[in-house]
């Protein structure tokens, strides 16, 4: 079955583009191998012939299973350590002397299966112990893919994957072991609230800006246009004061952004 010619191939990576950031040009390969198994699941023989299905669907429905198979959810629990400390050490203390209201606004954006937003409730959940009550620490975590959204919602980890997470965080923190696996208590569960949503949206619907937003490895399948064009949102999304987090493999041209560089991948709004 041929699978892609160069000009489909252009119309394929001006869609995803276009509408959700993400930059095929130099991933043909993963590309085709990716969407044989899209096709050939629905039927189609030819993408010629899927092609007129994505665009016209109205529902979205098409759309979505293809970003599911095109996108890499690649992440772990503590995945690149060192940002849970500075949050841990430096954003939190801070954050708890100058938030007045208790309202603590916190964005995990491209949370994939949950990992990251999920440690940093643990990691509240540590900091602010019975005093948490108080206040509002809820999480929010966005993903444009619905199938990782899915897996986050359940919260059940293999033994395997939660490996490098502290004894004291399985045991308080997770269910004990069943068929392999184990599932978050529910308190932490209710500590992040998760919504599908697409980082290239033209509007973003939030009320109120956030103190922190983590956005890691995310930009790494945009290219230098769209990446800016977000940073330059999520700006205008962060309190003054708030800490913008992104990826150690992506970086931000300081000419170029209103953050101020803190430390490698680390950016903060004055």
């Amino acid at each position: 079955m041929e699978i892609l010619n160069d000009d489909e191939f252009i119309m394929l990576s001006n869609f995803t583009r276009k509408n959700y950031g993400i930059d095929l040009s130099q991933k043909r390969a993963m590309v085709e191998s990716r969407l044989y198994s899209l096709l050939a699941s629905r039927g189609y023989q030819k993408f010629s012939h899927y092609f007129p299905c994505l665009i016209n669907d109205r529902t979205g429905t098409e759309a979505a299973e293809l970003i599911n198979r095109l996108s890499t959810n690649y992440t772990f629990f503590m995945r690149e350590v060192s940002h849970f400390n500075y949050f841990r050490d430096n954003i939190l203390p801070y954050l708890t002397s100058t938030v007045k209201n208790k309202d603590l606004r916190i964005w995990s954006a491209g949370c994939s299966s949950g990992e990251e937003p999920y440690t940093l409730a643990m990691i509240i959940s540590d900091y602010f112990g019975q005093e948490g009550l108080t206040w509002d620490t809820k999480i929010l975590a966005t993903d444009i893919s619905s199938q990782v959204l899915e897996i986050a919602l359940k919260a059940t980890y293999s033994v395997d994957q939660i490996k490098d997470l502290p004894e004291r965080w399985k045991m308080q923190y997770f269910n004990p072991p069943k068929n392999g696996e184990r599932c978050l208590v529910t308190s932490i569960r209710e500590g992040v609230v998760f919504r599908k949503f697409n980082l290239m949206e033209s509007h973003f619907p939030f009320k109120q800006k956030f103190h922190v937003i983590f956005c890691r490895n995310v930009m790494i399948y945009f290219n230098d246009d769209t990446r800016r064009q977000l940073i330059n949102r999520l700006y205008d999304f962060t309190a003054p004061g708030g800490y913008l987090i992104i990826g150690h493999s992506e970086s931000i041209d300081r000419k170029e952004t209103r953050y101020r560089y803190i430390m490698p991948a680390v950016y903060r709004k004055e």
